[in-house]
């Protein structure tokens, strides 16, 4: 079995879910006492009665677009929207940042003083990193947290760093040459272009492990970096939340962190959807400093079943399967992933729903295609109303078998020709 990071990646998964559930009622409770928007977000809440994911699920979801635009609408008195319960003096919290960061949108982020505060220490150990190694970081060290979340976390661990930061490819490639790191964090591009700047050089870099985020980090590029003697690894994290699920030794999808929990739920909708079907990774990290309850990543994925060959007990994931929030503009008019998730809350007997714009622009055709066992008289109808009611479009309807739509979380599929 391979080292894990600490006992609890190995827990029984039922002793794993009552800790994370017990730990929610206080969660909400310290959220609602310190936080400002949540206390009024989740206003109404009984605190002491969400003590399991049914419980959870009653929860609002609250998504980037939404997030952006508390964050603005607060902006004079309050940078993060009165979601963080630290800030510094003119806020009047109790504790304060350590650093503040901006992502595109702009949202701004608060990082506490806790070591590894984005639990990102877990994902280095799963890729290989110990104590003692030098390790080149290429994430970027300003407006964003990516370069901060790797430190970090690498620190956690025992390890030395050499803040590279983005750009500057020849000043990083003669620092690799020179200090002789054996480990990379950043992106998979970006490490591929040191790799065949050196090849370029004829010198061969001394990397021998990477932990690379940011993109997609396909299996043809891992095993590119594999022939040239470097392990790569992939992790899930956002400037939000941290730490979501990371790559193991196995290859099989990836772990979720020990310090959040995911729920997969219906695109646009908040009702969570069995294993095995795509959805949109809906996260809640236990962080009392960015308490983000039933935070929708508008990232699509599905729970991996079965589990991780190396030992580890938590749920997996599939891996990024796309973006969530879906919209196309048809007939002058926007529709959006959530209005198909409204349809599928009003027909309960419906089991998917795609809504496909086909045609020319200009000259748009709508069709409604739903799974449901057999055709129940009249429900064509009944969609069709529910449909004009919801988005203000008409639409034909198909009556699919269960089963027969595709499994990927495409809940708008927009095929019109350009012409």
């Amino acid at each position: 079995m391979t080292e894990t990071y600490d006992a609890l990646e190995t827990r029984d998964p039922a002793a794993r879910e009552a800790a994370l559930m017990a730990a929610l009622p206080a969660h909400i409770a310290q959220a609602r006492r310190h936080s400002t928007a949540m206390a009024g977000w989740l206003a109404g809440v009984d605190a002491d009665a969400v003590t399991d994911r049914a419980a959870l699920a009653r929860l609002p979801v609250l998504r980037k677009g939404e997030l952006l635009e508390r964050q603005k609408a607060g902006r004079a008195d309050d940078p993060f929207g009165g979601h963080a319960a630290i800030g510094w003096a003119a806020l009047r919290t109790p504790r304060s940042a350590r650093r503040v960061f901006q992502s595109p949108g702009p949202l701004y982020e608060p990082e506490g003083e806790a070591p590894d505060y984005w639990r990102v220490a877990r994902a280095l150990h799963a890729a290989g990193f110990r104590a003692g190694e030098l390790v080149h970081n290429s994430f970027s060290y300003h407006l964003t947290p990516a370069g901060s979340m790797m430190e970090t976390g690498l620190h956690a661990l025992g390890c030395s760093v050499f803040p590279g930061g983005v750009g500057n490819t020849e000043l990083q490639l003669q620092a690799l040459l020179d200090l002789r790191p054996t480990a990379y964090v950043g992106t998979p591009s970006f490490l591929r272009i040191l790799v065949e700047k050196a090849g370029e050089a004829g010198v061969a870099l001394p990397l021998r492990r990477a932990l690379v985020s940011g993109e997609a980090f396909p299996p043809s590029l891992r095993d590119w970096l594999a022939g040239r003697g470097i392990t790569g690894h992939q992790c899930y994290a956002t400037a939000d939340v941290g730490l979501i699920a990371y790559e193991t030794s196995a290859r099989e999808g990836l772990v979720v962190d020990e310090g959040v929990i995911v729920e997969i739920v219906r695109p646009g909708g908040g009702e969570p959807l069995p294993d095995g079907e795509v959805g949109e990774v809906v996260v809640t990290a236990l962080n009392a400093d960015y308490p983000l309850i039933r935070f929708g990543t508008g990232d699509l994925s599905a729970v991996l079943p079965g589990r991780c060959p190396t030992g580890r007990t938590n749920r997996r994931l599939r891996g990024w399967l796309g973006r969530a929030d879906q919209t196309a503009k048809v007939r002058g008019m926007f529709v959006h992933a959530s209005q198909v998730a409204e349809v599928l809350r009003r027909h309960p007997e419906l089991k998917r729903a795609r809504l496909v714009v086909s045609g020319e622009m200009a000259s748009d055709r709508l069709a409604l295609r739903v799974e449901v066992e057999g055709a129940p008289e009249g429900l064509a109808g009944r969609l069709a109303d529910t449909l004009r009611d919801v988005t203000k479009l008409r639409a034909e309807i198909e009556l699919c078998a269960p089963g027969s739509l595709p499994n990927d979380g495409k809940v708008i599929e927009d095929v019109r020709s350009l012409a």
